[in-house]
C-alpha cells in the first residue's frame, strides 16, 4: 500500500520551459511591430561633401541636425528650388533657428546641455550665403559647438 500515502506531502512537478522561447519570440516580434524609430523625413535634397578627414560623433542622442538644399520636386512649386532650411520636419527660415536651439536644449537634460553638438547637414551645391547665416544665427544663440556632416572620400 505504498501507493497511498496519507499524511504525506506531494511533490510538485517541476515547471516546464518547453514554451518560453515561444513566448519570448511573441513579445520580440510585438515590439518590433508596435515601435518604430523615429527619424526625420527629409524635405530637401542633401548630398553631402566627401572629406578626408572625418570624425564619427560618439554620442549622436548630444546632436541635433540642421539640413540645408534645395527643396524636393513635389515641394518646389510651393517654395521654390533656392536652398532651404529644415529643421525638425518643417521648412524654417533664419529667424526660425534660435527658437529651435532653445527648444533642443530644453529636451536635454542640464548636464547634457554643454556639450550638445549641432551638426550641419548641407547639400555640395548649396551656396555658403545661407551657411554663413545659419552660423551667425547660431553663434547668436550660443550654440558654437557646430559640426558639418560629409561622407569619407574614397581612395582610388
Amino acid at each position: 500500500m505504498s501507493k497511498f500515502r496519507k499524511g504525506g506531502k506531494k511533490e510538485l512537478p517541476a515547471i516546464s520551459t518547453a514554451s518560453l522561447p515561444d513566448v519570448v519570440f511573441i513579445l520580440l516580434f510585438f515590439f518590433m511591430v508596435v515601435v518604430q524609430m523615429r527619424e526625420v523625413s527629409l524635405m530637401i535634397k542633401v548630398k553631402v561633401p566627401e572629406a578626408a578627414e572625418v570624425n564619427k560623433l560618439e554620442k549622436k542622442s548630444l546632436v541635433s541636425v540642421i539640413h540645408i538644399g534645395e527643396p524636393l520636386k513635389q515641394y518646389q512649386t510651393k517654395f521654390g528650388t533656392a536652398p532651404r532650411i529644415q529643421l525638425s520636419d518643417q521648412f524654417a527660415s533664419i529667424s526660425d533657428i534660435s527658437n529651435f536651439v532653445i527648444a533642443e536644449r530644453e529636451a536635454k537634460d542640464e548636464a547634457e546641455r554643454p556639450s550638445m553638438i549641432f551638426s550641419l547637414k548641407i547639400d555640395e551645391s548649396t551656396k555658403m550665403g545661407i551657411v554663413a547665416d545659419v552660423k551667425t544665427e547660431l553663434r547668436k544663440a550660443a550654440a558654437l559647438h557646430i559640426s558639418y556632416s560629409a561622407k569619407k572620400k574614397r581612395e582610388n
